[in-house]
This record gives structure tokens, sequence and C-alpha cells, in this order.
């Protein structure tokens, strides 16, 4: 059935038509079995390419969710990565607890990239220490964090010892410590390659970075990307779905495959709290898209 399909035009750039369509194919297009010898060539023809970028959630988007319905979400959406905020696994639980939500997750086929994003306003050893344990009983491979620049030695300690990598998340300029990816780096030049950045596309670029050229910046530096877009590049209340806005996502998924990014890609979508999924499932349908014409 060919109805429906986007014609690709002579532009260099997709339309956002074709990157939602491109999306549905690389995620859900089923494999027909055709009987008789032809079928195993039919199959594999019909099986889309890999992403070459690891799309998914942080869920702190499904903040209103408890975790039972935020995994059902996540599993409408066919999300296989995620990041998990503290609402969904609390730190104050008993390791047994945090063992068993952690199976909740991995029941479901979501794979958990790491958890935050975590706050140290002082080098307080037992309290990191405590978090970077919960961290460990969670499964988390990274921590999304925050930490105030005097508990940078206190941090590293702590990210040699339980070999969990931190990503320090900006959050632009009302930020005091960590406005733009770049005041990360400045003060991480010389640490353990297991303490990085968690770029934040939008903060960052409401702090006046260039997040394309920060990719490259960071090189090994970028552990972790949350992504969202902005109807206006100064604002923190303009964000729309990802696609509708002016941040260069489309610029941001080729320098990530390009420079051969690793990492987790993140949608933080932050608006529409109580109804989420629509918004998210149109944002992650576009990223996907992106993706798919990369692969």
């Amino acid at each position: 059935m060919t109805q429906g399909v986007p014609v690709q035009s002579s532009s260099s750039s997709l339309s956002r038509r074709s990157l939602l369509y491109l999306a549905g194919v690389a995620v859900t297009l089923p494999l027909v079995p055709v009987a008789g010898a032809g079928a195993a060539p039919a199959q594999a023809a019909a099986t889309p390419r890999p992403l070459p970028l690891k799309i998914g959630v942080a869920s702190y988007s499904l903040r209103k969710f408890p975790r039972d319905k935020a995994i059902a979400a996540l599993k409408q959406l066919r999300v296989k990565y995620v990041t998990i905020k503290d609402v969904h696994l609390a730190r104050t639980d008993t390791p047994e607890q945090i063992r068993a939500a952690r199976k909740e997750f991995e029941d479901a086929g979501i794979t958990i990239m790491g958890g935050g994003t975590l706050t140290w306003k002082t080098p307080d050893e037992a309290g990191m220490r405590k978090d970077f344990e919960y961290a460990k009983a969670a499964g988390m491979p990274l921590v999304v964090c925050s930490p105030a620049p005097d508990t940078l030695d206190l941090l590293e300690k702590m990210v040699k010892e339980f070999d969990i990598k931190a990503a320090i998340h900006n959050h632009g300029t009302e930020d005091p410590w960590w406005p733009a990816p770049s005041d990360v780096l400045k003060k991480i030049d010389k640490r353990d390659p297991r303490v990085g950045v968690c770029m934040d596309i939008g903060h960052a670029t409401r702090a006046g970075a260039d997040v394309v050229k920060t990719i490259a910046l960071a090189g090994p530096r970028l552990l972790d990307l949350h992504i969202k877009d902005l109807a206006d590049g100064t604002s923190r209340d303009s964000q729309v779905e990802v696609g509708r806005g002016i941040l260069p996502v489309v610029a941001v998924f080729k320098e990530l495959v390009r420079t051969k990014f690793q990492g987790h890609v993140s949608l933080e979508y932050e608006i529409n709290a109580d109804d989420p999924v629509p918004g998210m499932l149109e944002s992650l349908s576009y990223m996907r898209g992106i993706a798919a014409t990369l692969a």
C-alpha cells in the first residue's frame, strides 16, 4: 500500500512529514512471511536497519505517573532505553526494593541507561556514597548530576570507587554552577574520563552554546544527551514537541552519528505533564525518523 507515503523533495533536507513516516517504518514495519523459497529474502528486505543512536526517554517526562503506569507508557511508546528519575525508583527505598523496581523495567525489555538528576550542594561523603549505592542497586551505569563545584573531588572519588559514570547536567542561565556544557568541560578537563557532561540542548541553547559544535568539543566527555525543542531559543517556557521548534535537532543527530556517540539520546519532555504520551510519541517519531535516514 503506497497511499500516504511521502515523496522526498529535491531538497537535501527531509520534511517533517517524511521523518515521521520513516520513523514508523523504522520502528513498526512488520515482517510479512512469503510462502516458498523467496520467504527469507522477503523477510530480510522488510527488516528495518538498526538505528545508529540509542534513542530513549528520561522518565521525568512521565513524572505524574506511578512506576507501573510509566513503564506501561514506555512500552506503548516502544522505548527500549530509559534514564530513571527517582519519582519512579525512590532513593529512600531499601536495596531490596530498589532491585525489585529495577527488575520491573528490565522485565519490560527496557535498558536502564542511568538515573538522576542528583544534586549535591555540599561535599557530604556519606550522602553522596548513599546515592552511588542507590545507583549501583538500580543497575545504573551512569548518574546524571548537578554537583556544586566544591564537590568535584569527592564526586571523582565515588566514580572511581563504584565505576559508575557521572554526567554533569547543564541547566541554562538560571544555573549558578553549570549554565552551559563548556562550564562543565572547563572544570573536569584533568579528571577521570568517567566524569563528563550530560548536555541538555534546550538549556545549552538558552545559555548561548552552539550545541552542534559542543558535541565535537566535548568528544568522549559527552556521556549523555537530553533532547527537547524550543519555539524561542531564550525561553525555557517555550518548549514544544521535538521538530516543531527552532533547535537544530537534525544537525545534532548528524554530529552524534559522525562522532559515533554511544550514550543515551534521551527525550526529556517537560510539557503537558498530565497527558504527555501524545507529545512524546510525536517527538520520538521525529527523532527516530532522523536516525532512520542516517542509518
